[in-house]
């Protein structure tokens, strides 16, 4: 369906589309089938709309926009395509933005070009979008920066279980281990056996600290390299997804572990300034085992991408 009053010169239009009132689409434009694009909204030539994408009105799609099928844009959202604009002066090639399936982006958002908006990732209303967003994030603010993952957090509003909880936070997810703790008067001691309390046999370790707090670290998954993690010093959330669920806990207590098995996605963010994150690997470094695509991910771990 196509209102009378639209302006639609493309004939890459699939079917169950609506274009309403006052919209006007370049010959170039390629929309997909059973999208909705709302009054006012203006699509140039080199744009790409997926399947069952909704445009909100006072949307305006500028050349080098991909969007992938499923997405949500909200009313009067802005896009742009050069970092630099002047008048009458134009670029070799207006830089490519991608907004990934299933993502959602609030009212009045404005990204920024030449970045990528993660797979289910959700871009709060008025965010300022100046770096890509990573899948599933949650990004607020200006600049906008990550505070949750989507079903990470219950309605994406309630805190993650938080490892201060001992034990009992331990019983409660799998993926945390409750580690021996002595304490006296002459201080405190954490201590983990491979094989026994730690769930392998690690043959390296690294530390991460001095992490700014509006910093992601992870986002990738190991094909065979188990990892299991303890905050030291301070505190850190972490994510772990499988591809079907994904759990967030904040780590803020040196004898709590939790364990990353091979084939999870795992991100760590919201670092407190005094943060020391310990992770010890079941596998030397091997660049071949780390997935950093998060399709990539979702393929190899059976789960539609």
């Amino acid at each position: 369906m196509i209102h009378a009053s639209a302006d639609v010169q493309t004939s890459a239009i699939g079917d169950g589309t609506r274009i309403w009132q006052f919209c006007v689409v370049l010959p170039g434009a390629a929309i997909g089938r059973d999208c909705n694009i709302c009054s006012h909204c203006f699509i140039e030539n080199d744009v790409v709309v997926g399947d069952r994408v909704t445009i909100k009105s006072g949307v305006q799609l500028w050349d080098g926009l991909r969007v992938e099928d499923d997405v949500f844009i909200g009313p009067n959202a802005t896009f742009t395509n050069d970092k630099v604009p002047k008048s009458k002066r134009y670029p070799a090639a207006f830089l490519t933005t991608e907004i990934e399936a299933g993502a959602s982006i609030g009212a009045n958002a404005t990204v920024l070009p030449g970045i990528r908006i993660g797979r289910n990732a959700m871009v709060g209303a008025g965010a300022v979008v100046t770096r890509s967003v990573p899948p599933n994030a949650i990004v607020v603010g200006n600049p906008a920066r990550i505070v949750g993952y989507v079903d990470a957090l219950s309605n994406g509003t309630s805190p993650p279980p938080r490892a201060q909880g001992g034990a009992e936070a331990a019983s409660e997810d799998p993926l945390l281990y409750k580690l021996p703790l002595v304490t006296d008067m002459r201080g405190s001691l954490s201590v983990g056996e491979f094989g026994r309390s730690v769930p392998f046999d690690a043959k390296r370790y690294f530390v991460v600290f001095d992490v700014p707090t509006s910093e992601v670290r992870g986002e990738h998954a190991h094909r065979v390299c188990h990892q299991f993690l303890i905050c030291v010093r301070g505190q850190v959330n972490v994510v772990a997804d499988d591809g079907v669920r994904r759990r967030e806990v904040v780590l803020d207590r040196p004898d709590i572990g939790f364990y990353m098995p091979p084939m999870t996605w795992g991100t760590q963010y919201k670092y407190s300034p005094d943060a020391v994150l310990l992770v010890f690997a079941s596998h030397y470094y091997d660049a071949d085992d780390y997935i950093r695509d998060y399709g990539e991910f979702l393929s190899l771990a059976g789960r539609a991408a």
